[in-house]
């Protein structure tokens, strides 16, 4: 049987955790972590504590090397080499690596992201496909290469989206398509059978790094559009509107048929499942709310606590694009 492979894991995020565990467990057959680069502590939640991100937690206490370096230079780069990596496989990390930190493993560095390239370059690649309506995304294991996410891709695990999928559960997914991914491509990698393929230029949709202010509804949008914005942005940023005077952030939503003679934005009532507003195009039901200070309520609990009476126009504001034809300028 042939040696494991020699690698380093270069991640951050939590959608890489399913992953990690299959790496440590049976994955540890086909590769041994010889090292883990992750981002550096950070403030973070009440009381801005620094702790570790996702990747850095997962690490503490298991029997690997873990460096977190603030920047990769020129001391990250010599301990990348001591490493000695047969390969180097990057899931979300944050950095852009340079030629000289691409060239180190002698079978390549690889990327895994989180959709089905090329649709989706960039930051926000989950939230992207569930904001934008899709009924299917997946995980893309690539070479790295110094433009964005552009590299030629050996294979790709679909992962369909249904209605009421929030990004959430979409991240669940794709992180679990990456285990069934990196498993059947690391023999392939390691026997020189891993073969690539260039990706379809013409075809590239870019997205960006989300912040708060995306959490935004225009009701004079469509209600299949405004439902789709609210579950690619939960659990965050967040899609939050004002009632009554306070932020409200919604958690869930679908579109209803039809529509109503009140104008967007206005509150036509409510059903079992949630709260009615109009919208240009159809109804849109609110599934999921959460005053400030409380906690994600299904709409029926949440209208017994915070009553809000038909009529009530909610104000819409603009929202920004999230996706593009063209990268978009920082």
């Amino acid at each position: 049987m042939a040696e494991p492979l020699r690698l380093v894991f270069m991640g951050s995020d939590p959608v890489a955790l399913a992953l990690l565990d299959w790496l440590a467990g049976e994955g540890s057959g086909l590769a041994t972590m010889v090292g883990i680069f992750t981002g550096p502590d950070r403030p973070s939640g009440r009381g801005q504590a620094v702790r570790p991100n996702a990747v850095g937690a997962w690490a503490a206490g298991r029997p690997f090397a873990v460096l977190k370096p603030q920047k990769l230079d020129a001391a990250a780069l010599s301990d990348l080499s001591a490493l000695r990596p047969d390969a180097t496989l990057v899931v979300a990390y944050g950095h852009i690596l340079r030629e000289e930190f691409i060239r180190v493993p002698r079978l390549g560095t690889l990327n895994l992201h989180a959709s089905l390239l090329p649709l989706y370059r960039g930051a926000s690649p989950i939230q992207a496909a569930v904001a934008s309506g899709d009924r299917e995304t997946g995980m893309t294991l690539m070479r790295i290469v110094r433009e964005l996410d552009a590299g030629p891709v050996a294979g790709g695990e679909r992962v369909a989206i249904a209605t009421l999928d929030t990004a959430s559960e979409v991240e669940a997914a794709i992180s679990r398509s990456a285990v069934r991914l990196v498993a059947r491509s690391l023999p392939l990698l390691a026997a020189g059978g891993l073969s690539f393929h260039e990706q379809d230029h013409a075809r590239a949709s870019f997205c960006r790094r989300l912040d708060k202010s995306d959490g935004v509804l225009d009701f004079a949008a469509p209600a299949p559009v405004l439902a789709a914005r609210v579950n690619g942005l939960h659990p965050w940023p967040s899609v939050a509107v004002e009632i009554a005077g306070a932020a409200v952030r919604l958690g869930l939503a679908d579109a209803l048929p039809g529509g109503a003679a009140e104008a967007p934005g206005t509150v036509a009532g409510s059903d079992p499942e949630g709260l009615l507003v109009s919208t240009s195009s159809g109804v849109l039901r609110i599934r999921r709310l959460q005053r400030p200070g409380g906690r994600m309520l299904g709409a029926r609990e949440f209208l017994r606590g915070f009553p809000v009476p038909t009529g009530t126009v909610i104000p819409s504001r603009p929202m920004p694009a999230l996706v593009s034809a063209s990268p978009f300028r920082r």
